[in-house]
């Protein structure tokens, strides 16, 4: 494995066995020929995934694997894989396998395009034909448009964890529990840019959801008022020249 790679895929992952071994195997496939590592944080799971992933390391050479001591959420096992990162470039992706790693590169690609805007800092996922059921589906759209509508982000899909982005960017941004549901706003907040492409959605392998609808809704609700008052206190200074 190179001690510095260029990319570094992290993925959360709590109660996910049976799907992070595969998930793993099609990372491998996806940025094989790259110069990557791949950074599985599991956040306490209570069945098999952290013996599953320790397992899975004789397979997969760029293969590390975190644990935390206690269940801390997405977000805080989202930090801890990106500051153990050696990576410029992050991939992001959940640990239920509903993301296709193959869809990885070009999110990649797309952020370090030679002609990509000077402030372009993440490539999210738009998921398309999304594999859930319609009340998750309406439920989603529901959110989406009073969250546009508070925190003007303009995100197409905050849902999709499937994102490429600049990790130095990444760890400029205020941290809070929930933060990865709102990155686009806090990267919008900074002045970066954001982008959007369409990205393949599938049915979960095994395991089932950790959110429910209203559970999403009643945290994101309190985590919107907290942001629109970040974004009041916003000051960007539009850069800096040292001469």
């Amino acid at each position: 494995m190179n001690e510095t790679p260029d990319i570094s895929v992290i993925i959360p992952a709590h109660n996910e066995a049976g799907n992070v071994t595969a998930l793993a195997r099609e990372i491998a496939e996806a940025l094989e020929g790259r110069s990557y590592e791949m950074i599985f944080v599991d956040d306490k799971s209570t069945d098999g995934t952290l013996a599953e992933l320790v397992a899975a390391k004789a397979e997969f050479p760029a293969l590390r694997v975190l644990s935390h001591r206690r269940n801390a959420g997405q977000s805080r096992s989202l930090r801890t894989g990106i500051q153990a990162a050696r990576g410029r470039i992050i991939g992001t992706m959940d640990g239920d396998g509903q993301n296709p790693p193959a869809d990885l590169p070009a999110l990649i690609d797309a952020l370090t395009r030679p002609d990509a805007p000077e402030n372009l800092k993440v490539v999210g996922g738009r998921r398309a034909k999304r594999q859930d059921s319609a009340w998750k589906k309406f439920a989603s759209r529901v959110a989406n448009h009073v969250r546009k509508a508070l925190l003007r982000d303009d995100a197409d899909d905050t849902g999709c964890g499937l994102k490429a982005l600049y990790r130095d960017a990444y760890l400029r941004l205020p941290y809070f529990d929930h933060q990865h549901r709102f990155l686009y706003a806090l990267m919008k907040r900074e002045g970066y840019i954001c982008e959007f492409r369409d990205v393949g959605h599938r049915p979960r392998g095994a395991g089932k959801s950790k959110y429910t609808n209203f559970g999403r809704l009643f945290a994101s609700l309190s985590d919107m008022l907290g942001i629109m008052w970040l974004n009041s206190r916003a000051r960007n200074s539009g850069g800096s020249d040292e001469l």
